[in-house]
């Protein structure tokens, strides 16, 4: 989902919809931020952006919001990113990009607030509830809790965290945005060969999705690159692409489901080998495609 939000981000900002170094308080992103929720991933962006220096009157570029979304996966810079360039607009890509499987894109945050359970009621009866919803409901749901998290700053203060049990976080985790790996290798696809957007769009994309090619040792063997993966406790996808110096070109994506939480740590340690094995190693890629 963040490739799509990325990908909407490119275009406006190629286009001049707005200024990608426009500054942001962060004060706007800490509406979106839920402590305990997201693996320390939004903390973690802004010690990093710290470090740079890149945060000036505690606000901070709108460019480095987005690069925060793919670098770091802060879901609060997601719901504020998804809020600025129009939740039609960013749903209106998966049209566009021919993804035929996808399901809608609604505030991710929010919708943590369907998980809470202020009157003590049993647990399987708000879980009931939340399963009458067919995916348009659930998503007007999310939207209707975005709003208010916009407009009030006091509303955040209403989520208790501890009712986030695992068997609640198993059904947040379920109902997500979802597609298939074919569907995200083909984004892949558009993303690699550079023919689907214009220029000024695809050198917006490098900046936010292809970090990867800061690192002057890649520099050496790819021409460019570049991967998101997404994960709760009981999934774990990645989608990647890149063309390779002598002009190979390379889409993947690998998505799991009802992990344990072993099951999930020790996928997470292999992921980076299994994929640097499948950009080096010809023969490997041979065995693994299907």
């Amino acid at each position: 989902v963040k490739i799509i939000v990325a990908i909407e981000f490119a275009k406006q900002a190629a286009h001049n919809v707005f200024n990608e170094n426009e500054k942001i308080p962060l004060s706007e992103l800490d509406k979106y931020y839920l402590p305990y929720t997201d693996g320390g991933a939004h903390p973690r962006w802004i010690s990093y952006e710290k470090n740079l220096g890149n945060i000036i009157n505690d606000s901070v570029k709108l460019i480095d919001v987005a690069r925060g979304m793919i670098i770091f996966s802060s879901n609060a810079n997601t719901e504020y990113l998804m809020d600025l360039l129009g939740f039609d607009n960013v749903q209106n890509n998966i049209q566009l990009l021919g993804l035929k499987k996808h399901t809608p894109i609604y505030p991710l945050v929010s919708s943590l607030f369907m998980y809470q359970n202020p009157k003590k009621v049993s647990e399987d009866k708000v879980l009931k509830e939340i399963e009458k919803l067919n995916d348009e409901d659930y998503a007007k749901a999310a939207f209707l809790i975005h709003r208010e998290l916009k407009n009030d700053s006091n509303y955040k203060k209403k989520f208790r965290p501890l009712d986030l049990t695992l068997k609640m976080q198993k059904e947040w985790s379920d109902r997500l945005p979802a597609s298939t790996t074919k569907e995200y290798v083909q984004l892949c696809s558009i993303l690699n060969n550079r023919k689907y957007f214009d220029d000024n769009t695809y050198h917006v994309l490098a900046n936010v999705l292809e970090t990867l090619m800061e690192n002057p040792g890649n520099q050496t063997w790819l021409s460019h690159a570049g991967m998101k993966g997404g994960s709760t406790i009981f999934v774990l996808t990645k989608a990647l692409y890149a063309t390779l110096k002598n002009g190979t070109k390379i889409e993947m994506a690998y998505f799991f489901n009802d992990l344990t939480g072993e099951e999930n740590t020790r996928l997470q340690k292999w992921m980076n080998d299994f994929e640097i094995k499948v950009l080096t190693d010809e023969d490997f890629r041979k065995q693994i495609v299907f």
